[in-house]
């Protein structure tokens, strides 16, 4: 799953609230910052493939745990975009009057 102007880590960290467990990117780019390969090469813009979120099911998990995974998504990326993306000036500066 693909998600614009999200990152993934932050998906993942949201979603581990919630007993999630996903990766981010493919499996030969764990442990790096930079995004998979994978939706790059199927076209997905820059800002896309930052927010890419791979999910692995077993033989293990239930009807729940899948309903659970495609349920939660939403308001969690809901939730990150009403985040302002950048440390804002005005609101968090420290001003020597």
């Amino acid at each position: 799953m693909s998600l614009e102007f999200v990152g993934g880590e932050s998906i993942l960290l949201l979603m581990d609230e919630y007993g999630i467990c996903a990766s981010s990117g493919s499996a030969c780019t764990s442990g790096s910052l930079q995004p998979s390969h994978v939706p790059r090469a199927m076209g997905a813009p820059y800002t896309m493939a930052h927010g890419s979120i791979r999910f692995s099911l077993n033989i293990y998990n239930t009807d729940a745990d899948i309903n659970l995974m495609s349920d939660m998504p939403p308001p969690i990326i809901a939730r990150l975009r009403e985040m302002p993306p950048y440390w804002t000036l005005e609101a968090k500066a420290c001003v020597n009057r």
